[in-house]
């Protein structure tokens, strides 16, 4: 079960000096799962950063999204898997910091739950991924740890601790 602890970043004097409230967990999560596209931070292994956007799904607080192994961000997160997800918006943001790793192959129910969400949000687009599409690999997952997120960054900047 998760766990998530709601408090305020750390911020230098003079950013947010009188916030008025918060963000709500049940904004974040349904923002996460209604997006369209994601953008991923990953390392390489020699250090230098790496962003591209990634289509995927959050489903039970987490964020699965697929492709080859041989790709540039599989290949840094296999070195380090500590990542940064982020929404488009930079008003309403959304920064997600975690780790990623592949995700083996998902159970039977995990698999039907994951093709009828990539389905819905994606089959408009062409993507249309069949329940055993991860049997071989290619499934990932992201596992946040920390999520920053403000609405109105002066009014509600909100600090997400994860604990599973």
């Amino acid at each position: 079960m998760t766990r998530v602890t709601v408090t305020r970043p750390a911020l230098p004097p003079g950013y947010v000096d009188a916030p008025t409230g918060f963000v709500s967990w049940e904004y974040v999560a349904q923002r996460l799962a209604e997006a369209k596209n994601y953008w991923l931070a990953s390392t390489r292994p020699d250090g230098r950063p790496h962003v591209v956007p990634r289509w995927g799904v959050f489903l039970d607080d987490k964020f699965y999204y697929d492709g080859s192994p041989e790709t540039r961000h599989a290949i840094n997160i296999g070195a380090n898997p500590h990542v940064t997800l982020h929404l488009e918006s930079g008003d309403q943001a959304i920064i997600a910091d975690g780790t990623s790793a592949p995700a083996g192959k998902p159970s039977a129910a995990l698999a039907e739950r994951l093709s009828a969400a990539f389905c819905a949000k994606y089959e408009p687009h062409g993507y249309a991924p069949k329940p055993d599409q991860w049997n071989e690999g290619g499934l990932f997952v992201f596992s946040p740890r920390q999520i920053l997120a403000w609405t109105v960054f002066f009014e509600n900047p909100t600090k997400f601790v994860i604990e599973e």
